[in-house]
């Protein structure tokens, strides 16, 4: 297959992988080994390159304010584009509203605001990022989502992440990994979807 008909296939796979996650955790993950291994396959010239296979936990890398952040796949129920949100009065400002994300109403976070950065103007490449960790679900806005990656835990760095991870992270990062030369934070889901912060979103 060429490299042309694997950046083909990337967005179909992509899209494909949002719905099996929530769906089928099974089929999700062999998705999610099928879509890694193409984009392990071509640099970003797009020139095919033989990149050994890295066995690790699958996770979704995402970005917001020049940081790469990595969440684990498992966790992720979908990445979508920004549509409408519908507001809700009385709330802090960085929860933007609700959505009906497959039949269920769910709060919708900007993530920036929530981590006390500025503020910034939405982009074609802005994403809806929803994530559960049992019963909590809770929907980010995401400066953008770029690829799933199988990270191992030996890139993985869990101590001294003051060194390695913003300041303005650090409350709800795990650890960082450093993986060809990428520094991604480890996103620490359970700590920021039960966080207390999070639950004091009332005026």
């Amino acid at each position: 297959m060429s490299s042309e008909d694997l950046k083909a296939l990337q967005p179909d796979a992509f899209a494909a992988l949002n719905q099996l996650v929530a769906q089928s955790p099974s089929a999700a993950a062999a998705l999610q080994m099928q879509l890694a291994q193409a984009q392990g396959q071509i640099r970003r010239d797009g020139v095919p390159a033989q990149v050994p296979a890295l066995a690790g936990e699958q996770c979704l890398v995402f970005s917001l304010a020049d940081s790469d952040f990595a969440v684990k796949a498992e966790l992720v129920q979908g990445v979508e584009r920004l549509g409408e949100i519908a507001s809700v009065p009385n709330v802090v400002p960085w929860v933007r509203g609700v959505v009906n994300l497959r039949g269920s109403i769910v709060s919708v976070v900007d993530l920036r605001m929530f981590l006390g950065l500025e503020g910034v103007s939405y982009t074609p490449r802005t994403r809806l990022l929803s994530l559960q960790y049992k019963e909590m679900v809770i929907c980010l806005i995401v400066d953008g989502v770029s690829e799933m990656l199988p990270i191992p835990a030996s890139v993985i760095t869990n101590g001294n992440v003051r060194q390695a991870i913003p300041s303005w992270a650090i409350p709800y990062a795990s650890g960082s990994a450093l993986l060809a030369n990428r520094l991604m934070v480890i996103l620490d889901v359970p700590r920021l979807l039960f966080s207390e912060k999070m639950h004091q979103y009332a005026l």
